[in-house]
């Protein structure tokens, strides 16, 4: 069993952190809202710190699951980073969507504490999360991710290395394009066969054992039509991604026109006050268009 640490506590990091306490292992947990940590540790166990630092001292590894480049910054460097309460040798496993670049930024600066950094951004969602069954896609050097490889198998059902440091986030922008189109066309059905006046249900009965069936359609039909919107991944969240995938698109020249519109879908649901919405929310953007 080895000594962890793990930075944020989300609705994602949160039951990461858990089976990790579960299984055995002595982990230490810091959040930027305090009362989150101590209500993780009363639930679970362990340990809490009142800093990165704190958290990452000792620890074999640490595993971050924050909101954006900023925050995945600010909980690494500085003095009360964790790569400063890092022990040489020690391996940062972040599980945080961010840019390829920020990545990039941070696996330098890891280096230079002599430190590894494994980018291994999940799919999955908060019940991917909770069910311990979460897709993980890495970047980084071989051996770092070998030795972080059966801590991370603790939550995930498939964890794969993908490439060199930035390959992780790099597959997980390919995970939400794929995604973003998929919602966007599983939310037209279901909008054409309400005004074609047929039973959506039955509908999706049939066509999701066919060449149209997805994890998005067999999952969240049916909280479609219920008009409930409160499940998983937030439209705000998926933005951010979005426009991380818009951004890369542009330096690397790929082009990306179904995402581009499907973003400009999500800042209409946005403005409909679903920024809290979870992804599927698209249906009701076309559903409130009459």
């Amino acid at each position: 069993m080895a000594k962890l640490a793990f930075l944020g506590l989300g609705v994602m990091g949160g039951p990461m952190a858990g089976h990790l306490q579960k299984a055995g292992h002595d982990v230490t947990v810091y959040n930027r809202t305090a009362s989150k940590a101590e209500d993780w540790v009363a639930a679970h166990g362990g340990a809490m710190a009142k800093t990165p630092r704190e958290a990452a001292e000792g620890a074999d590894f640490v595993m971050a699951c924050v909101g954006n480049d900023d925050d995945l910054r600010s909980v690494c460097l500085g003095p009360d980073g964790a790569f400063a309460g890092m022990a040489s040798g020690a391996v940062f496993v972040d599980h945080t969507t961010v840019s390829a670049a920020v990545t990039r930024e941070l696996y330098a600066a890891a280096n230079d504490s002599q430190v590894s950094f494994v980018d291994a951004p999940i799919s999955g969602g908060q019940a991917g999360a909770e069910n311990a069954a979460l897709s993980i896609m890495c970047g980084g050097d071989a051996g770092a991710y070998e030795r972080a490889l059966p801590i991370m198998e603790v939550y995930s059902k498939i964890c794969r290395r993908i490439g060199d440091s930035g390959a992780g986030q790099m597959t997980k922008m390919c995970n939400q394009i794929a995604i973003a189109g998929l919602v966007q066309g599983l939310s037209e059905a279901l909008h054409f066969a309400d005004k074609a006046g047929l039973d959506g249900r039955a509908v999706v009965e049939v066509i999701s054992q066919g060449a149209a069936g997805s994890w998005q359609m067999n999952n969240r039909y049916e909280t479609m039509l219920d008009d409930h919107f409160d499940h998983g991944f937030a439209t705000d969240w998926m933005r951010k991604d979005l426009g991380i995938c818009l951004s890369t698109a542009d330096e690397t020249g790929a082009s990306l026109p179904v995402t581009a519109l499907v973003d400009q879908f999500y800042k209409d649901v946005q403005k409909m006050g679903g920024g809290r919405w979870d992804t599927s929310s698209l249906f009701k953007r076309l559903q409130a268009s009459g």
